[in-house]
């Protein structure tokens, strides 16, 4: 730890920038300070107070723990934030907050993609070399009791947040409310794949510009991107926890499940669950619920008429595309509710036989596309009389302008300030023209023959709606019957 603050390392692989030597490259700018050290270096008080208590001895035991103090970059600037403040303030807490333990406190002037942010970094020895005070935060006697190891509990996380925030406050500088959680969490493993895979495409959409071809992706997402995403585009859709489950199921193949009161997602084409609290506080139980009954209260129910009916899927052919168990299964429960809906609408309708519901179909397509026929005949007419209102209109209000200009004494000065008027007058007297209209029909006449033709219109598009919307409901009622039988030969046949 102390070797990743001192010296230079890179970004992505951590390990350290040597010099044209070989040897290892300072950090351009650093403060340093050591705590409950005595007369040695962190390392060695370290290591001597895991061999005084007999702890850390196996190689893979923790040996350190630490935390960062990551101010904001405008701190500096209108704040007056300096590396001296910073490093006084990291002093101050790591003296407060972690008493008794051994401990380097160092400053650095920069963050990645150099963002300008001032950060402290607090490491600390696991060993505790003395009794401390007991904290009301403090649970159990490992946490004051000389010679235990740290412990990072909930309890703990919290005071710690609690004690930024109000150390922000005190010296006057930005903060963010730290104790309402991230609603979409990123860890530092998944910071350092999103930098990698950026970097990456930017390569490879580089050569494809270098080809004159268009790349089709800009943003590199991780696979937790991408299921927040997905998530999020379900999650203020849904009005409750099975609709949100189905449509995660249904539309991206994502298996939602509830494990002691957490909630877990497995996307399509993974084998473990990806648990929420690694994604996001707004993907926690909580938070879903609540979403959930927000949208519920939000949007008016809908009525669904008891005649509607969805499609059967074809389960085979989806398992070919390498969806989970957990969809199949979705599928399954799928269809066995349309196909209860379909029998359930030809009962209904009297309709179970196939030639009384292959002449209902064709009665329907008769009606629907008659009915389409003169809706659009109707909207043409309705069409043509508004614009001949709209000429009319426009003829009138003009025509004194038009006779204005022929005993004008300059009429091109006439024409230019009265340009708009004379276009729409000409315009007008053109239509009139193309159309063959001698006579202007009244403007009251025409209003009123539009208002006909609009209730004409509305009277045929009904039953043009009624035909399609039956039609469309008889014809998926036909193919899921149709697929049933597919579906149940082959069954039957293996039986």
């Amino acid at each position: 730890m102390e070797a990743y603050l001192v010296y230079q390392h890179d970004a992505f692989t951590g390990k350290q920038l040597l010099d044209e030597q070989g040897r290892p490259k300072l950090r351009d700018s650093y403060l340093l300070d050591t705590l409950e050290c005595g007369d040695f270096s962190f390392a060695t008080a370290c290591l001597l107070a895991n061999r005084k208590y007999g702890k850390n001895t196996q190689h893979g035991d923790i040996k350190s723990h630490q935390y960062i103090l990551s101010f904001d970059p405008r701190d500096a600037a209108d704040n007056g934030l300096t590396m001296e403040k910073a490093q006084a303030l990291g002093l101050k807490f790591c003296e407060e907050n972690f008493p008794g333990h051994p401990a380097i406190v160092c400053t650095h002037p920069d963050g990645h993609n150099h963002s300008g942010n001032i950060h402290v970094h607090i490491v600390i020895g696991s060993i505790r070399t003395r009794e401390v005070e007991r904290k009301p935060y403090m649970q159990k006697p490992r946490d004051w009791r000389e010679g235990m190891k740290h412990s990072s509990t909930a309890q703990t996380m919290r005071h710690l947040r609690v004690e930024v925030m109000e150390l922000c406050e005190s010296a006057g500088l930005y903060q963010i409310d730290l104790l309402n959680g991230s609603k979409e969490r990123v860890s530092e493993a998944e910071y350092w794949t999103r930098r990698r895979g950026q970097m990456k495409l930017d390569r490879e959409n580089a050569a494809l510009t270098a080809t004159g071809q268009q790349p089709r992706q800009k943003k590199f997402e991780t696979v937790k991107d991408t299921l927040r995403k997905q998530i999020s585009s379900v999650l203020y859709r849904a009005t409750s926890f099975e609709d949100f489950s189905d449509r995660l199921m249904q539309q991206y193949g994502i298996t939602v499940k509830e494990s002691r009161g957490q909630l877990s997602y497995l996307p399509s084409g993974r084998t473990k669950f990806i648990r929420a609290k690694h994604l996001g506080d707004k993907f926690d139980k909580a938070a879903v619920l609540a979403t959930l009954q927000a949208n519920a209260e939000r949007k008016p129910k809908v009525q669904f008429k008891q005649d509607t009916i969805g499609k059967l899927i074809d389960i085979q052919s989806r398992m070919t595309e390498g969806k989970g168990i957990g969809y199949k299964r979705w599928l399954t429960k799928h269809n066995l509710k349309v196909m209860a809906q379909t029998v359930k609408l030809l009962q209904e309708k009297g309709l179970t036989d196939e030639d009384a519901l292959n002449q209902r179909i064709a009665e329907l397509e008769n009606k629907y596309h008659d009915s389409l026929t003169v809706v659009k005949d109707l909207e043409g007419r309705m069409k043509a009389n508004k614009e001949l209102r709209y000429h009319i209109a426009a003829y009138a209000s003009t025509k004194n302008i038009a006779q204005q200009l022929k005993a004008a004494k300059r009429p091109a000065t006439f024409e230019k300030q009265h340009r708009a008027e004379l276009t729409a007058h000409r315009a007008a007297a053109a239509y009139f023209k193309a159309n063959d209209i001698t006579k202007l029909p009244s403007p009251k006449k025409l209003e009123a023959e539009y208002t006909q033709l609009a209730s004409e219109k509305a009277k045929f598009y009904e039953q043009y709606k009624e035909a399609k919307s039956e039609l469309l409901k008889l014809k998926t009622a036909k193919q899921n019957v149709a697929s049933f039988f597919r579906e149940e030969e082959p069954a039957q046949q293996e039986r």
